[in-house]
């Protein structure tokens, strides 16, 4: 029970840290970006407990929408990138990420770059 009552909470207090913005001026990314801050908070401080999760991240992460998976990714690069013509592969980062958005994980994408890279 402690989660779900600490989360709206936190939100609550989290919206308040934004420039001064009138309530129906609060978007949806707005309040994403204060729960990605708190989950990358609780994430850093599970690390220095050497802990890998703990049910409030799990209530947090709940409120994000699902990150693209490598698999993803990968099938998405496969269809719509061709690596030939860039220079390096990492040069391809922009137009994948342009793609995801937030929706990826960037050191991830940077890895599948390296990946394709190497073979």
């Amino acid at each position: 029970e402690y989660p779900k009552l600490t989360v709206p909470l936190t939100l609550e207090s989290g919206k308040k840290t934004f420039r001064v913005k009138k309530p129906e001026e609060i978007t949806d990314d707005d309040l994403l970006g204060v729960i990605r801050g708190l989950v990358k908070s609780e994430k850093t401080v599970l690390e220095l407990q050497k802990k890998e999760t703990s049910p409030y991240l799990q209530v947090l992460e709940a409120y994000l929408p699902k990150m693209a998976g490598r698999d993803e990714i990968m099938a998405w690069i496969n269809e719509n990138i061709d690596l030939s013509e860039y220079k390096s592969p990492m040069q391809a980062m922009a137009p994948i990420m342009k793609h995801f958005g937030k929706l990826a994980d960037g050191n991830m994408v940077k890895d599948i770059l390296q990946k394709l890279s190497q073979g």
